[in-house]
């Protein structure tokens, strides 16, 4: 990776087009997930490159979601692997979940790179391999999930999400956390809690919240649940991507 500044107004994002680019080397990102980041990157400059309040609230939530869970899976794509790898493994320890890879774009290799990337970054069981269930209504790979996994889940954190898939595990009646850049897109207004922010900063905070409320009672948890306003989330998401200040 080229040496970069750190007082290079945009050493964060140019750190994290690197790391999508060595995920392409490495064969856990495809090729779309160049455009999909760079799709991203254009949402989160309009939000100011910044974890809005509405979105640390939603991350809080989710938190709780996930602390309530009897099973919570965390779906992991290429670009999540190589995005926060390691954040995620330190997620599904704080909240008791597990790991699953989900592709669209889904080969054996690309499975077995991306768990192997997850096992490298501290995980010590990753589903996904064994497919041997599916999504009701989905005809393409992403259809594919373990039954003792995502199939199987409670509630299910889809970063970075196509929207059928989100739409389709919403008819399952599974309770959905997304990560989203676009407060628009079909994953996060189907999502229990759509969390409007850049995966980066987003992973590490619902994890810095589950940890402060690893003690907190089952009644104190569901009271921050039933608290979080998802329609006020997106429209302060929105409002703030089409209101926010360039200068």
């Amino acid at each position: 990776m080229t040496e970069i500044p750190d007082d290079h107004p945009r050493a964060e994002s140019l750190r994290t087009r690197h790391r999508i680019e060595a995920g392409v080397e490495k064969g856990i990102t495809s090729k779309q997930g160049l455009i999909a980041q760079g799709r991203g990157e254009a949402y989160d400059y309009l939000l100011g490159e910044e974890t809005i309040p509405s979105a640390d609230r939603a991350e809080r939530a989710a938190a709780a979601r996930l602390l309530l869970a009897d099973h919570a899976v965390l779906s992991v794509n290429g670009n999540v692997a190589a995005l926060v790898p390691g954040e995620m493994v330190e997620l599904a320890d704080a909240v008791g979940a597990d790991l699953e890879v989900n592709l669209f774009n889904r080969t054996e290799e690309r499975m077995a790179a991306i768990a192997d990337h997850l096992r490298d970054h501290g995980a010590t069981d990753v589903k996904g391999l064994a497919a041997d269930a599916r999504i009701p209504g989905l005809d393409h790979e992403r259809a594919k999930v373990d039954e003792d996994g995502i199939y199987d889940a409670d509630v299910v954190l889809v970063p970075l999400e196509d929207g059928d898939r989100a739409e389709a595990l919403s008819a399952m009646g599974k309770t959905e956390i997304v990560v989203d850049l676009n407060p628009m897109s079909r994953s996060a207004r189907v999502a229990a809690v759509p969390i409007i922010d850049n995966i980066v900063r987003a992973v590490p905070n619902v994890t810095k919240h589950a940890r402060e409320l690893q003690d907190a009672s089952r009644e104190e948890l569901e009271a921050i649940v039933s608290e979080f306003d998802r329609e006020a989330a997106l429209e302060q998401a929105e409002r703030a991507i089409r209101q926010g200040d360039l200068d």
